[in-house]
C-alpha cells in the first residue's frame, strides 16, 4: 500500500540570503580585482600603507573565492539539496549562523588584510584565528548537510549530492591540513611547516581548493541546475559516476606540478605531473554529460540568456582542465611558471568556469525563489556578450604576455650576455597588455553590474506571498521497508546472494547511494589516499630535505624583517626561488637549494614575478640602495612600477612581540637558545645600529634611526647568503646613484 503522503515546507530564506550575498560580494571583489590590475602598471594608485597592491591582492582573491563563489555554493546546497533529498533543511538556527558568521569572517579578512595582518599563503592568508572561525563554520555547514540527508524522504543521492559531499570531506581536510600553526599573539601566528614541506603543504591545499571549491561544488551546481534550465535530464548515469570517482581520486594528487623546477624533489613534482595529466580524462567527462544534456534543446540557446551563460561556463570548464594538464608538464611550465599565463589560466577557470555558471544559476533560480519572472531577458543577453568579450580580452592578453616575458627572461645574446639583464625591460614591455586586461576585466564587471540591476529589479516585481515558504507532499523514507541485502520473512534465501542480486539488478553504485555513511567513508579514503603518498615521505625522510650546515636561523631583527616582508605582500609579486635554468643562474645567481629554506615559516617561493627574484639580493646592493629604493623606487630602478613605502621610514620598529615570535618559532623547530631569547630586544637594537651606521657611512638620511626600514634591509641583505658562492661584482653606489648613469637596477 502506498505511504502516506506528508506535508512540510522547505526554507528558501536562506538560499535567498546567500544568493543575495553572492551578487554583493560578486561586484565588490571584481571591483578591487580591476583596481589592483590597474596598480600593476599605474603605481601612483597605490595609496600606502593599507590600499597597496601587497595588501589589497589578498582582498581581491578572498572576496571572489570565499565571498562571491562562496555564497553561491551555499545558497545552491541549500536550494537544490532540499528539493533532491525531499526535506527541509537539517536546522533553521544552523543555516543562520552560517549565513552570518560567513559574511562577519569575510568581513573581518578585509580588514586583517588591508592592515596586513596575514600568513601569506596562496588563498589562505587568513589569520589562525579567522581560521578558527572558519573551522566551526564549516563544520556547521556540514552538520547541516548530513543532518539533511539524514532526514531525507529520497532513498538515493542525486549526483549533484556526491559532488556536496566530496566538497565538505575535502575542504575540511585540505583546511586544517595547510593552516597548522603556532599563534604568537591573538592574531599573528608561524606555519607549523617550513621550506620546502610548506610548499608542498601549501599547493597540496592551493591547486586543490581549486579542485574542491572551485570545482567539485560547482559540478553539483552544474548538474542540478542546468538539467532544470534546459528541462532535460543529464545525459549519462554512467559517465556521472565515473567523472565524480575518477575527478575525487585523482585530483587530490595534482598539487606538485606547481613546483617543478623548485628544491622540491624531482620525484614530487614527477607524480603530481603525472596525475595532472591523467585528471584530464574524468575533467572532460564531467563537460560531455554537461554539454550533451542539451541534446534536444540546443534550439533554446538564441533565446535563452539562463543557457548561453551554462553552455559558456561549461565549455570553460573544458577548456581550463585542459590548459592545466598541460601546464603541468614539465617542458610547458618552465615556459608559465611565474609569468602572467598562470593568471590567464585561473581567470579563464574563476571567470569563465565560476562566474559564468553562477550568473546563468542566478539568472534561473531568483526569478524561481521571488516567483516572478526576469526583468530583462535583453539586458541578461546583452551582459553575456559584454561579458564573453572581456572574458576573451583578459584571457589573450595574459597568454601574449606570459610568452613574451618567458622569451625576454631566457634571451641570450650571441657572445653569451643575456639580451635583457635588467628585469624592469621585461616589465614595461608588457604594459600594453596590462591595459589590455583592464579594458577586459572593466566590461566584464559592467556585465556584472548589469546583472545586479537586473535581478534586483526582478527582486522587486515579486509578489506578496513570495517569501512564503513553498508546501510540498512526499512520502516519507521507510526505514522498515527491507533495505538492499536485509533478510525478511519473504526473502528465505541466503542474505549474501540476496544482496548480490540486488545489486546486479541495480547496479552497485545505487546500492552505495542508498549509504550514505558508506559513500562519505569511501571518498574520505579516496582523497586520503594521494595525500598521504605524497606527504608522509616528504615528512619522514631526511634525503628530501638535506639540511646544509651554514644555513643558520634568522637574527631577531631579520625576523621582524621578514614579517614586514609578509606584511606588505613583497611576496605577492616577488618569488625566492631560482630555479636550475641558465637565464636564471646567470641573472640571480646560484640556483636555490632545499636546505637552505629550513628556516623559513612559512615560505616564500611566490607563484608570479611582477619583480625580480630575490632569493640572492643579499648583498647585492648596498643598503642605502634598498632604503631608496623601497622610498621611492624610480630613484633606484628607472621606470620602475614597483609602489613605494614611505611609511617604512617613518614608523617605528614594533619589537614588543619579538619574545613571543621567536618561542613561537622555537617551537616549530627553529634552534634558539634561551640565551638568544632573553637577549633578543639588545639584538635587535644592536643589529639595527649596524645598518644605520653603514647607511650613514653612504651618505644616508640619518632620520631613519629606529625605523622599520631597518630591520627589512637587514632581512633582504640576509637573503641567499648563508651558502657560498661567486656574486659577479657589484657596481659601486656612486655609480648608481644618481642612476641617470645607470639603468642596471632591478
Amino acid at each position: 500500500m502506498a505511504a502516506e503522503l506528508e506535508t512540510f515546507r522547505y526554507d528558501d530564506r536562506y538560499p535567498r540570503l546567500f544568493f543575495h550575498a553572492a551578487i554583493i560580494w560578486a561586484v565588490v571583489g571584481m571591483s578591487v580585482g580591476l583596481w589592483i590590475a590597474a596598480l600593476l602598471f599605474l603605481p601612483s594608485l597605490n595609496l600606502p600603507p593599507y590600499l597597496s597592491f601587497g595588501r589589497l591582492r589578498p582582498v581581491h582573491t578572498n572576496a571572489v573565492i570565499f565571498a562571491f563563489v562562496g555564497n553561491m555554493i551555499f545558497g545552491g546546497v541549500y536550494h537544490s539539496s532540499q528539493r533532491l533529498l525531499k526535506t527541509r533543511t537539517f536546522s533553521d538556527t544552523l543555516s543562520k549562523i552560517h549565513f552570518w558568521g560567513w559574511q562577519a569572517m569575510i568581513c573581518a579578512a578585509a580588514v586583517a588584510y588591508t592592515v596586513g595582518i596575514t600568513q601569506a599563503k596562496e588563498y589562505a592568508e587568513l589569520p589562525w584565528m579567522l581560521d578558527v572561525v572558519m573551522t566551526v563554520l564549516w563544520v556547521t555547514f556540514a552538520i547541516n548537510f548530513f543532518g539533511t540527508i539524514a532526514i531525507r524522504r529520497e532513498k538515493h543521492l542525486y549526483v549533484a549530492i556526491w559532488f556536496y559531499l566530496a566538497t565538505i570531506i575535502a575542504v575540511a581536510i585540505l583546511h586544517i591540513g595547510n593552516n597548522v600553526a603556532i599563534p604568537y599573539s591573538w592574531l599573528g601566528s608561524y606555519s607549523a611547516y617550513s621550506g620546502v614541506k610548506d610548499a608542498l603543504m601549501q599547493w597540496w591545499y592551493g591547486h586543490n581548493a581549486v579542485a574542491f571549491f572551485l570545482t567539485t561544488p560547482y559540478l553539483g551546481l552544474m548538474y542540478y541546475y542546468l538539467p532544470k534550465a534546459a528541462n532535460r535530464p543529464v545525459f549519462s548515469y554512467k559517465l556521472s559516476i565515473l567523472h565524480f570517482w575518477a575527478l575525487v581520486f585523482v585530483y587530490i594528487w595534482a598539487g606538485p606540478h606547481h613546483l617543478h623546477y623548485t628544491a622540491l624533489p624531482e620525484w614530487a613534482g614527477t607524480l603530481g605531473m603525472l596525475f595532472s595529466l591523467v585528471l584530464w580524462m574524468p575533467s572532460w567527462g564531467g563537460m560531455v554529460n554537461g554539454l550533451f544534456t542539451l541534446r534536444g534543446a540546443w534550439h533554446k540557446l538564441r533565446d535563452d540568456p539562463v543557457l548561453k551563460f551554462m553552455v559558456v561556463a561549461v565549455t570553460y570548464y573544458g577548456m581550463s582542465t585542459f590548459e592545466g594538464p598541460m601546464m603541468a608538464i614539465k617542458s610547458v611550465n618552465a615556459v608559465s611558471h611565474y609569468t602572467d599565463w598562470t593568471i590567464g589560466h585561473v581567470h579563464a577557470g574563476t571567470l569563465g568556469w565560476n562566474a559564468f555558471l553562477s550568473f546563468g544559476i542566478l539568472y534561473w533560480a531568483v526569478p524561481q525563489l521571488w516567483k516572478t519572472k526576469l526583468f530583462s531577458v535583453k539586458l541578461a543577453t546583452t551582459h553575456f556578450w559584454i561579458g564573453t568579450i572581456g572574458l576573451v580580452l583578459y584571457q589573450i592578453s595574459m597568454w601574449v604576455a606570459g610568452i613574451t616575458q618567458w622569451a625576454m627572461w631566457r634571451a641570450f645574446e650571441p657572445d653569451g650576455r643575456l639580451s635583457y639583464p635588467d628585469f624592469i625591460e621585461t616589465v614595461i614591455a608588457i604594459v600594453p597588455m596590462y591595459w589590455v586586461r583592464l579594458a577586459g576585466g572593466t566590461l566584464f564587471l559592467t556585465g556584472a553590474l548589469l546583472a545586479v540591476y537586473n535581478l534586483y529589479k526582478t527582486m522587486a516585481a515579486a509578489p506578496a506571498d513570495a517569501f512564503d515558504e513553498p508546501e510540498v507532499k512526499a512520502a516519507p523514507l521507510d526505514l522498515s521497508s527491507p533495505a538492499p541485502g536485509a533478510v525478511t520473512a519473504e526473502n528465505t534465501y541466503d542474505h549474501a546472494f540476496y544482496r548480490l542480486q540486488y545489486a546486479i539488478r541495480e547496479g552497485v553504485h545505487r546500492v552505495l547511494e542508498r549509504r550514505f555513511v558508506v559513500m562519505t567513508l569511501l571518498v574520505t579514503l579516496a582523497i586520503a589516499v594521494g595525500s598521504l603518498v605524497e606527504g608522509v615521505p616528504m615528512f619522514t625522510d631526511d634525503d628530501n630535505v638535506k639540511t646544509i650546515a651554514s644555513v643558520k636561523p634568522y637574527t631577531p631583527l631579520e625576523v621582524l624583517g621578514r614579517d614586514i616582508y609578509i606584511r606588505e605582500g613583497c611576496y605577492t609579486c616577488h618569488s625566492q626561488m631560482v630555479r636550475p635554468f641558465t637565464y636564471e643562474t646567470e641573472r640571480y645567481g646560484e640556483y636555490s637549494k632545499a636546505g637552505e629554506f629550513i628556516y623559513d615559516h612559512p615560505f616564500q617561493w611566490g607563484s608570479k614575478r611582477t619583480g625580480p627574484d630575490l632569493h640572492r639580493v643579499g648583498g647585492k646592493y648596498p643598503h642605502l640602495w634598498h632604503l631608496r629604493h623601497m622610498d621611492d623606487p624610480p630613484s633606484t630602478t628607472p621606470g620602475s612600477l614597483m609602489p613605494h613605502f614611505p611609511h617604512l621610514l617613518s614608523d617605528p620598529i614594533d619589537d614588543q612581540e619579538i619574545v613571543a615570535k621567536m618561542e613561537a618559532l622555537r617551537t616549530v623547530g627553529v634552534p634558539y637558545t634561551d640565551g638568544d631569547i632573553e637577549t633578543a630586544h639588545d639584538a635587535v637594537a644592536r643589529q639595527a645600529k649596524d645598518v644605520l651606521d653603514e647607511i650613514v657611512s653612504q651618505q644616508g638620511p640619518t632620520e631613519v634611526e629606529g625605523k622599520e626600514i631597518l630591520s627589512l634591509i637587514a632581512y633582504l641583505q640576509r637573503l641567499g647568503t648563508d651558502i657560498k658562492w661567486q656574486r659577479p661584482r657589484r657596481v659601486p653606489l656612486a655609480d648608481q646613484v644618481p642612476v641617470a648613469a645607470h639603468q642596471g637596477g632591478e
